[in-house]
């Protein structure tokens, strides 16, 4: 079995390595929780919010596709196993059932505001031993700011 030979040091790799997994939690569990309050979504908002949930799985899923690939480009191994993921997510749960548009926005917003501190955080570590995957992580911050914006807007 090959392995790929990281380009950083092995320190640099391990900073850099955990960094990009738990970004990776991080927005395979964006992905799912937008989903779940996409399906389970009710109010007077409904269209607006439902739609903008999906711009929210589709920036996640790309992301995380990015990400997993950095980790592997510098010989990390991504985990994005569903028992990796459903141990190690930050993000507050959804309740189950119906959710009302108004507590959708509020709940995406402040998860939205928890992940993109987790990743300002990551893009300081990763500064020094890889400024290409922090420049990754910026461009990734950049994209949940804005929805961040998008949502905080419709509060």
């Amino acid at each position: 079995m090959a392995a790929i030979k990281s380009p950083l040091s092995e320190s640099a790799q391990k900073v850099t390595g955990d960094a990009l997994q738990g970004a990776l939690v991080d927005l395979i569990d964006l992905s799912l929780y937008a989903k779940q309050a996409h399906w389970n979504l009710t109010g007077r908002n409904f269209k607006v919010v439902h739609e903008h949930l999906d711009e929210i799985v589709d920036l996640a899923r790309q992301a995380q596709d990015d990400v997993a690939e950095r980790a592997i480009a510098i010989g990390v191994n991504p985990d994005g196993r569903a028992r990796t993921v459903a141990d190690r997510t930050e993000i507050p749960q959804l309740e189950s059932g119906y959710l009302d548009d108004d507590k959708v926005v509020a709940a995406v917003t402040d998860a939205l505001a928890q992940i993109i501190a987790r990743f300002r955080e990551r893009v300081a570590a990763t500064d020094e031993p890889d400024p290409i995957t922090q420049d990754l992580l910026i461009g990734i911050t950049a994209s949940l700011e804005k929805q961040h914006w998008m949502f905080q807007a419709q509060s």
